[in-house]
């Protein structure tokens, strides 16, 4: 698997965990890992695939090691991002772009895998792929002052 699928696994845990109290954190990684996919059926009645989670052993452990650090230090992230979005307070972002948001300072400030370039490219097409129009922009911007 890729380590752009490998975040998005980790984006798509953090944005579910998110619409939880945090004590509860931990059994929505645990219900993430065990419901392997997820179909639905558009109004024409095609079955449409929307989540397929095939991680090896290994994959899954790299997974969960970063959404546990990354939860971890949320509080410290928040602050990081809250002082670089001048007018935008988090609780006014969409939750998809925060998502992204928060998952990529954490990359640029406490991952030394990730080089900061491509944890900023890698935030900008997550946005292109689930956030608004102007969510790869508003991505770039708020990452480029955290940078």
């Amino acid at each position: 698997m890729t380590r752009r699928a490998l975040r998005e696994h980790c984006f798509k845990l953090l944005f579910c965990t998110d619409f939880y109290p945090p004590e509860e954190a931990k059994e929505q990684i645990e219900d993430y890992f065990q419901s392997k996919s997820e179909e639905e059926t558009d109004e024409n009645g095609r079955i449409r695939l929307v989540h397929l989670v095939q991680l090896s052993e290994q994959e899954e452990a790299e997974c969960r090691e970063k959404v546990d650090a990354c939860l971890e230090r949320l509080p410290e992230i928040d602050k990081k991002l809250e002082a670089v979005s001048e007018g935008w307070k988090l609780s006014r972002m969409g939750r998809v772009e925060l998502t992204i948001l928060r998952l990529a300072c954490f990359e640029l400030c406490f991952d030394e895998t990730v080089p900061d370039r491509v944890a900023i490219n890698e935030a900008v097409e997550l946005a292109k792929k689930f956030g608004g129009d102007d969510a790869p922009a508003f991505v770039n911007g708020i990452l480029a002052k955290l940078v």
